[in-house]
């Protein structure tokens, strides 16, 4: 049976896109969860449409997240951590800890889409990316402490 996606699925693929599918799962699985149209001239007429709404909106979405993180570049956030010899952390400084210092400066940013490069072991200034919807990354520094 042919269907036409409405969402990205990773199995079968991109949105807007006809692919061929058991009938079974379509019927009982796809079309239910409004996740494809089964392929008709009027489907298509609809899911261009769609496609059109979804792109205005994710170019919004961009922006707003290019916005933020240009916001986000002008923060620096402080971490105060315990200090052992030579000046090594016990433990490192983890995302949840970057998560919390920015929500208290007003940022609101998940610990999952903040990427880490290497552990941050030692004092002094690092350089972390956030990660943003549709493949925006922004970037904050962080200075770490001796307690």
């Amino acid at each position: 049976m042919k269907v036409i996606l409405r969402d990205d699925i990773t199995t079968l693929g991109t949105a807007g896109e006809a692919v061929n599918v058991r009938a079974g799962y379509a019927r009982n699985f796809l079309v239910p969860r409004q996740l494809a149209y089964v392929a008709t001239p009027g489907a298509l007429k609809k899911i261009e449409h769609e496609m059109r709404q979804r792109a205005r909106i994710v170019e919004r979405e961009k922006m707003s997240a290019e916005e933020y993180a240009k916001r986000l570049e002008s923060v620096t956030v402080t971490i105060p951590m315990r200090v052992g010899e030579e000046n090594r952390l016990y433990g490192s400084v983890t995302a949840q800890m970057l998560s919390d210092s920015l929500e208290r400066q007003g940022f609101d940013v998940d610990r999952r889409m903040i990427h880490i490069e290497e552990q941050i072991r030692t004092l002094g200034a690092h350089e972390i990316t956030v990660r943003l919807k549709h493949g925006v990354q922004g970037k904050f520094r962080v200075n770490v402490v001796s307690e």
